[in-house]
């Protein structure tokens, strides 16, 4: 994972209705290469255990699913091409993976890493874009199973996930208002204001989040070899930015990654079946389209 691998809209959070009396509590720190942070209002008491444990667990998420990390269940994974027993938290997200994947017609798909590395080394694309392919990976409880030279990158979902996986956790320990930033956004109470922030086009406008999750996307925002680094073997991107507001950041991360290849006559119904909130659409001219 890379700080810059999708940042499209830079959402800074700021208070937004809060009592002057209402004490927040923030943490920052870096995962999945990352800035993180959460901000959590509530009594004193809370805090010390609710960052301990975002420590513990963005630790364990790492462990899972880090490229950059050698040892990682993901790294072993890509290297060895297959995986046993994998841990139930990498099972959950390969679910979540298959249904972005299926709701998007396959536009969502996370075997194109070998494309990416093609791309980023000045390899052979051809061959890379040979091993794509989705439906070629086999996954159970029991095991995971690749195609022969796939590997696969959970850029455009895993720092959603991790986002969930931190907010649910806390949220069973006691936390009622909080805002979980591990490069997409989960809301738990509220309301909290993010302002929405083109890196091409500036300031857009801002956006409120209550008991909700926000992931943004935006293809230029890195390059990958000559061109944008959100990849597919026959799709471009079509929008400089796409925001998508769901009930998990898992899905809301899955979606404006896939999203941005995706005309805008199709957005509507991919919404609809997603169970999706709005859609923010920039394109590169500047202007907004909200769905």
């Amino acid at each position: 994972m890379t700080a810059s691998r999708r940042r499209f809209l830079a959402l800074a959070a700021a208070f937004a209705g809060v009592p002057a009396t209402a004490r927040a509590h923030v943490w920052r720190g870096r995962a999945l290469g990352a800035e993180v942070s959460l901000t959590l209002r509530g009594p004193r008491s809370l805090v010390a255990p609710a960052m301990a444990e975002t420590h513990r667990l963005l630790a364990e998420i790492e462990a899972l699913f880090s490229l950059y990390d050698p040892d990682s269940a993901l790294s072993r994974l890509n290297h060895e091409g297959q995986m046993a027993a994998p841990d139930p938290r990498f099972l959950t997200l390969m679910h979540a993976a298959d249904r972005a994947h299926a709701l998007t017609g396959g536009l969502f798909d996370p075997t194109v890493q070998p494309l990416w590395r093609a791309r980023a080394e000045g390899g052979d694309t051809g061959e890379a874009m040979a091993r794509i392919g989705w439906h070629r990976v086999g996954f159970d409880a029991r095991r995971i199973v690749l195609g022969r030279g796939q590997a696969l990158t959970f850029n455009g979902i895993a720092q959603g996930y991790a986002t969930d996986i931190v907010t649910e956790s806390l949220a069973a320990r006691g936390a009622r208002d909080m805002l979980v930033n591990i490069g997409e956004h989960r809301a738990v109470g509220g309301p909290w204001r993010l302002g929405l922030d083109d890196p091409a086009q500036g300031s857009l406008g801002t956006r409120t989040l209550h008991d909700g999750a926000i992931a943004t996307s935006s293809p230029g925002a890195m390059r990958v070899g000559a061109g944008p680094h959100i990849l597919h073997p026959t799709a471009r991107p079509l929008w400089s930015s796409v925001s998508v507001e769901a009930p998990t950041a898992t899905l809301a991360d899955s979606l404006s990654t896939a999203l941005t290849l995706v005309p805008r006559e199709r957005i509507a119904a991919i919404k609809d079946r997603a169970g999706l909130g709005r859609v923010t659409l920039v394109d590169t001219d500047g202007d907004l389209t909200t769905v």
